[in-house]
């Protein structure tokens, strides 16, 4: 599945230049210098890889939680229906659940750090946009983050959380150093393309969890580490 975090990553970055890309725009980095350029960049995707991976962790570890008392194939069937459901429910449906409302003065508090960050020029400074630039509400991140609870574990959801940004590394490192360099045709293309790329996810981890004996798809032996499971809480 990390496979599909990278892919989704790629694909996904189209999007991002669009939501995130202002701010790879604004990025204060050296233009005169190439090599502690790359070294700023460098900085600010570490402080997003870390992020994504932190959050990883996090629900990586609530679906591990999920997973000792029996439901792994279960949660992982639940997140491909509702990867599924997103894309396909109207948007202003979906909108009404997706509990953003409630972080709005968060996210202005990020935004404002943000802005005080992208003012200064130290190196430190671009790490901590990277960081606080994972943390701005992102419908594409909330798939991947889907992704990360039927991972298996906290370190397997960190992972897939990190190889989903490495994904997204190539367009935005693009965009800092071109700016909006896409034309307008080839960005809704690959729009269209993100929807039913979430689906084909969507479908697969919905084929994990059924357990149909297909390798690497599907493999049965999820019910077998299922049951090892409800027997080691049983004891």
């Amino acid at each position: 599945m990390l496979i599909t975090a990278l892919i989704f990553g790629l694909l996904g970055s189209f999007h991002c230049v669009g939501m995130c890309g202002p701010i790879a725009f604004l990025l204060p980095v050296d233009r005169n210098n190439p090599v502690k350029r790359v070294l700023q960049i460098f900085s600010y995707h570490v402080g997003r890889l870390l992020t994504y991976g932190t959050i990883g962790v996090l629900f990586g570890f609530l679906g591990r939680r999920l997973d000792l008392f029996g439901f792994q194939q279960h949660i992982s069937i639940v997140i491909g229906v509702l990867m599924i459901l997103a894309i396909i429910l109207p948007s202003k449906v979906f909108s009404k659940y997706n509990g953003s409302r409630f972080m709005y003065k968060w996210v202005g508090k990020v935004k404002s750090a943000l802005g005080a960050e992208l003012k200064r020029k130290s190196m430190d400074s671009f790490f901590t946009i990277g960081f606080l630039n994972g943390f701005l509400p992102c419908g594409l991140v909330y798939m991947a983050v889907f992704g990360s609870v039927a991972a298996g574990g906290a370190w397997e959801g960190g992972l897939y959380m990190v190889f989903f940004g490495l994904g997204t590394i190539p367009l935005m490192t693009t965009a800092t150093y071109l700016g909006n360099f896409l034309n307008t045709t080839f960005k809704q293309r690959i729009l269209k393309a993100i929807p039913v790329f979430v689906i084909i996810v969507g479908v697969l981890f919905i084929l994990r969890g059924l357990g149909l004996g297909i390798p690497y798809v599907s493999p049965s032996n999820m019910v077998a580490i299922e049951k090892v499971s409800n027997n080691h809480l049983c004891h």
